[in-house]
C-alpha cells in the first residue's frame, strides 16, 4: 500500500483559506476578543504615562524656573550667584514662605494665609508667567515682574479677602497694591501641592515688610539658565561644593531631579491603572489558552483528513502558524487602536491633574501592545493548534487516538517567561509587576494542586447508596475526566481571582486611600503660638466650641552626631537621608505618646529624661536603632537622648507629626512655640476673630486643600474604574472560556443519557450541582488567594494599612457560584437543546 501523494497546496494558500472560514464560522471570536482586550488595556495605560513623561521632559525646564537651581533653607551662598556669573549664566533670585495676608480694616479685615514669593528681575528664567487685568479677564504672557509697592495675586485670594484689583493688601507692615491677577507661574509645582494662594512682590520689597525674621522658614532659590555646556560646569562645581561639609542645608535641582510634584501625584494613579492593566493581560491569556485548546479540539478531524489527503504536518503546522500570526496581528492592531481611544478619557478624567496639550507619544506604546498581542497567541494560543499537524489519519476511523496532549513543559515555559517579561516591562514596577505576576503564578499551581484534590475528595466523600441520583451523577460526571475538572476549576479561579482583586482593590484599598482624608479631619492647623499665649489661645478654642484639638511644643533641632560622631550628607547615599540630616528638624515633647502614632519597636516610659522616639522611617534611612543615642543641635546647645522606640508616622493623616518626641512634659532650656491642629466651627469669622487676638500667629486653613484632595482622588479613581470596565469584560471571557471548554464533551455524554431515559429535568440539576461546586470552589480559593495578593501590594506596593474581612472567602465562593451559573446558563444552553441524534451522529462520524 503506497502513501498518498502530498496535496499540491501552499501553506500561505491554506493558512489564508483556514482563516476566512474560521472567521466566518466564528471560531477566532473568542480569541480575538481576549487579545484585543489585553492590549486595549495595557496600551491605553502605556499611551497615557509615555505622554505624560514626554510632556514632564518637554517642561522639565519650565518646571524649576531654569536649567538648574540651587535650592536652601537659609541665604544662599555667595559663592553660588558668583560663579554662575563668572560662567556667563543668567541668574535669577525667588524667596517662598507662607504667611498671612491682610484686608485693610475698612475692607473687612479679613486674614487668609499666603504663599508669598518675592522675585528679582529676570524671572523666570525657563518658562513664561500670564497675568490677567483682573478676574475672568483674558490672560496674557508677561516678561515682567510686579512694579515696587505692588502685588500680583491669585484670584482665589480676592474672592477670600472680598478684595480688587486696585486695593491694598498688607503683608507684614507694608501695604501692597494689588495690580494684576496672577494666573500661572512656571515653578510654582503641580496638582495639589501649593494650596495657599500665591502673592508675588518684587524682592527689593521683601525687607519693608518685616517678615524676615532669624527663625523664618524660608525657601530660598537662585535659578541659572545658559548654554548646556556652562550649564554642566555649574551644575558639577555646584554639587562639589555642596559635598562639602561646611555647607548644610542646600541642594543642587536639574532636569534630572525637577521638582517630583507632578510625578508624585499620579506616580500612585499610574500604578493602580497599571495594575488593572496587569490583571486584564493575565486573564486575557488564561482567555487564549482555554479557547485555542477548544479550536484546537474542534478541528482535530478536519486535519485528520487533510492528513488522509496527503498534506504534510510541515505544511500544516506553516498554515496554523501563519492563521494565528494573522489573527495576533490583527487582534493586536485593534487593541492599540482601542488603547490610544481609551487613554484620551484617561486624560478627560484627570484634567487638572495633566495637560491636556501633551506631546504625541512615542513608538514605544505601539510596539509593546504589538508584542504583547502576537506573546498571547504564539505563547499560549499556538502550542496546542500545532498538535494538529501531528493528528494521526487513522483518526478518520478510529476518534480515539490523535486526542491533543498537554503543552510540553519546555514550551509553556518558554512561553510563560516571554509574557511575563514583557508584563515587568509594561508595569514600569517591579515590585508591582513581580507581585501580580508571581502571585498569578503561584496562584494558579495552587489552583491546580487544590482542585485535584477536591476532585478526588468529593469522589471518596460521596455515597452513591444515599446521596441524590442528580449529585452522584454530576460526581460521576466530574470525577470521569479529573484533567478536566482540574482545568476547568483552576481558569475559572483565576478569572474570579482577577475579580475578587479588583472588588478589594474599589472597596478596601483605594477606601483607605481615600480615608486619609476623612470628613472629620482637622481642617486648621496654628503654628507660632508662643508660650505666653497658650491658655489664652487654648480658653479661645473651648469658648468658640471646638473641644478637641491636638496640642504640642515645637522645639527646632537639627541633627549633629550619632552615637557621638559627627553626622553629613555624605555619610549616605539615599537623597532623602542626606536633606534629612541637612535640615532642621521640628522636634517636640509629649509624656503619652499620640494615639495615632503606634509604637513599632521598643517602649515608651513617660518622664524618662534620657529617652526619645523617633520615626520609623526616619530611623530606616538613617539607620538607627534602638539604644542608639542622638545629638541635637537646639538654639545653640547640644541635647544628647537615647532612642528608647519607635513610632509609625502616617504623614498623611492631616494630624500633627513629629520625626522625634521626648517622652517629657517639656525639654529644659528648649526655646518653644506650640502647634495645633482641630477643626474649626461653622461660626463666620472665626478665623478673623482668632487672628485679630493672636495677630502673629499663622493659621493655616486646610478646608480647600482636603477638598480639593478628595476632588483630585475622585478623578483618579474615576480613571481606575473607567479601566476596570475592561478587566471585568476580560474576567467575563475566562468564566465563559473555562465552562463551555467542556461543551463536547458535555453534549455528547447527555446525548447518551438521553438516549437511555434520563429526563431534562434531571439533567439540568446534574448541570447545574456540577457549576455550583465548580464555582464554589473556585470562589473560595480566588478569595484566599486574593487576599494575601491584596495584602502584599497593600503593604509593598501601594504603602496602605490593610486587613481584609473575614467574610472575603465566604463572599468569593457563593459570587463565584452565582457566576459559574450565570456563564453555565449562557455558554451551555444549546447542551440540552441539541437533538439526541444530531449529537450521536456527529460523534460516529
Amino acid at each position: 500500500m503506497t502513501s498518498p501523494a502530498a496535496l499540491p497546496i501552499r501553506f500561505w494558500t491554506l493558512g489564508w483559506s483556514s482563516l476566512w472560514r474560521d472567521w466566518r464560522a466564528g471560531e477566532l471570536r473568542l480569541l480575538v476578543l481576549a487579545v484585543t482586550l489585553a492590549v486595549a488595556a495595557l496600551t491605553a495605560v502605556g499611551f497615557f504615562a509615555d505622554r505624560l513623561q514626554g510632556g514632564l521632559a518637554r517642561d522639565a525646564r519650565a518646571l524649576i524656573g531654569g536649567d538648574a537651581v540651587v535650592r536652601s533653607d537659609n541665604p544662599t551662598p555667595a559663592a553660588f550667584a558668583d560663579k554662575a556669573r563668572e560662567l556667563g549664566l543668567q541668574i535669577a533670585q525667588n524667596e517662598t514662605f507662607p504667611t498671612m495676608g491682610r484686608a485693610p480694616d475698612d475692607a473687612g479685615g479679613a486674614s487668609r494665609l499666603v504663599a508669598l514669593k518675592a522675585v528679582s528681575p529676570g524671572y523666570p528664567l525657563r518658562g513664561t508667567l500670564r497675568t490677567a487685568p483682573a478676574p475672568d479677564q483674558p490672560e496674557a504672557t508677561t516678561s515682567d515682574i510686579p512694579a515696587p509697592g505692588t502685588a500680583w495675586v491669585d484670584a482665589a485670594l480676592l474672592g477670600a479677602l472680598d478684595l480688587k484689583v486696585g486695593q491694598p493688601l498688607l503683608l507684614g507692615d507694608t501695604a501692597f497694591t494689588i495690580a494684576r491677577v496672577l494666573v500661572a507661574e512656571p515653578d510654582r509645582g503641580a496638582g495639589f501641592m501649593s494650596f495657599a494662594p500665591r502673592v508675588m512682590i518684587r524682592r527689593d520689597d521683601l525687607a519693608a515688610t518685616g517678615l524676615v525674621q532669624p527663625a523664618s522658614r524660608i525657601n530660598y532659590r537662585l535659578a541659572v539658565a545658559g548654554d548646556d555646556a556652562r550649564v554642566a560646569q555649574f551644575n558639577a562645581w555646584a554639587r562639589a561644593e555642596i559635598d562639602r561639609h561646611e555647607v548644610r542645608g542646600v541642594r543642587l535641582e536639574s532636569l534630572e531631579s525637577g521638582q517630583p510634584e507632578m510625578e508624585r501625584t499620579l506616580g500612585r494613579a499610574e500604578k493602580f491603572l497599571n495594575l488593572v492593566a496587569l490583571l486584564a493581560a493575565l486573564l486575557c491569556a488564561v482567555a487564549v489558552a482555554i479557547a485555542a485548546r477548544g479550536f484546537a479540539q474542534r478541528h482535530l478531524d478536519d486535519c485528520a483528513m487533510l492528513r488522509v489527503l496527503g498534506l504534510s504536518q510541515g505544511t500544516m503546522a506553516r498554515a496554523y502558524t501563519l492563521e494565528f500570526a494573522l489573527v495576533g496581528l490583527f487582534a493586536s492592531a485593534l487593541g492599540v487602536a482601542l488603547g490610544w481611544a481609551v487613554h484620551h478619557v484617561f486624560v478627560l478624567l484627570l484634567a487638572g491633574l495633566v495637560e491636556s496639550n501633551l506631546p504625541a507619544p512615542s513608538l514605544a506604546p505601539v510596539l509593546l501592545g504589538l508584542g504583547m498581542g502576537l506573546t498571547l497567541m504564539m505563547a499560549f494560543g499556538l502550542p496546542p493548534v500545532l498538535q494538529l499537524a501531528k493528528v494521526p489519519p487513522l483518526r478518520v476511523i478510529r476518534r480515539d487516538v490523535g486526542q491533543l496532549k498537554p503543552a510540553t513543559l519546555g514550551v509553556l515555559g518558554l512561553g510563560i517567561a516571554g509574557f511575563a517579561a514583557l508584563l515587568l516591562a509594561a508595569s514600569r514596577d517591579l515590585v508591582l509587576g513581580g507581585i501580580a505576576v508571581g502571585g498569578f503564578a503561584g496562584a494558579v499551581l495552587l489552583f491546580a494542586v487544590a482542585s485535584y484534590a477536591a476532585v478526588r475528595l468529593l469522589r471518596a466523600s460521596v455515597n452513591e447508596t444515599t446521596a441524590p441520583r442528580a449529585l452522584v451523577m454530576a460526581t460521576r460526571q466530574f470525577s470521569a475526566r479529573p484533567v478536566f475538572a482540574v482545568v476547568q476549576i483552576s481558569s475559572l479561579a483565576v478569572g474570579l481571582l482577577a475579580l475578587v482583586l479588583l472588588v478589594l482593590l474599589r472597596t478596601d484599598l483605594i477606601s483607605s486611600w481615600r480615608s486619609a482624608t476623612p470628613p472629620d479631619a482637622p481642617n486648621r492647623f496654628v503654628i507660632n503660638i508662643q508660650p505666653d499665649q497658650a491658655e489664652a489661645f487654648q480658653q479661645s478654642l473651648r469658648q468658640a466650641g471646638v473641644k478637641d484639638f491636638d496640642w504640642y511644643p515645637m522645639i527646632r533641632g537639627r541633627l549633629v552626631a550619632i552615637n557621638g560622631r559627627e553626622v553629613s550628607p555624605e555619610q549616605f547615599e539615599a537623597e532623602r537621608a542626606q536633606r534629612l540630616v541637612e535640615r532642621e528638624f521640628n522636634l517636640s515633647s509629649t509624656v503619652q505618646p499620640p494615639d495615632h502614632n503606634p509604637i513599632v519597636q521598643g517602649r515608651w516610659t513617660p518622664e524618662e529624661a534620657d529617652g526619645l522616639s523617633v520615626e520609623k522611617g526616619l530611623a530606616e534611612e538613617l539607620g538607627l536603632v534602638l539604644g542608639d543615642r542622638l545629638s541635637f543641635d537646639i538654639a545653640g546647645q547640644v541635647l544628647e537622648r537615647r532612642i528608647t522606640s519607635v513610632r509609625e508616622v502616617d504623614w498623611a493623616s492631616l494630624k500633627v507629626n513629629f520625626f522625634v518626641l521626648f517622652p517629657v512634659a517639656q525639654v529644659p532650656d528648649a526655646p518653644v512655640t506650640y502647634i495645633t491642629s482641630f477643626r474649626a466651627p461653622d461660626t463666620a469669622g472665626f478665623d478673623n476673630a482668632l487672628v485679630r487676638q493672636f495677630p502673629n500667629v499663622t493659621n493655616v486653613d486646610m478646608s480647600q486643600t482636603i477638598a480639593q484632595v478628595q476632588r483630585v482622588l475622585g478623578q483618579v479613581i474615576g480613571a481606575v474604574e473607567f479601566l476596570f470596565v475592561f478587566t471585568l469584560a476580560a474576567g467575563l471571557v475566562v468564566l465563559l472560556a473555562a465552562v463551555t471548554a467542556t461543551r463536547t464533551e458535555r453534549e455528547r455524554e447527555f446525548a447518551i443519557l438521553r438516549a437511555v431515559g434520563a429526563g431534562s429535568g434531571l439533567l439540568k440539576q446534574v448541570q447545574r450541582i456540577e457549576l455550583l461546586g465548580v464555582g464554589l470552589l473556585a470562589g473560595a480559593l480566588a478569595s484566599v488567594v486574593a487576599v494575601v495578593v491584596g495584602w502584599a501590594l497593600a503593604k509593598y506596593a501601594f504603602q496602605f494599612s490593610w486587613t481584609a474581612s473575614p467574610w472575603v472567602p465566604l463572599a468569593g465562593a457563593l459570587g463565584g457560584a452565582v457566576l459559574a451559573l450565570m456563564a453555565g446558563w449562557w455558554g451551555l444552553r444549546s447542551v440540552l437543546r441539541t437533538p439526541v441524534v444530531e449529537t450521536l451522529r456527529k460523534a460516529a462520524t
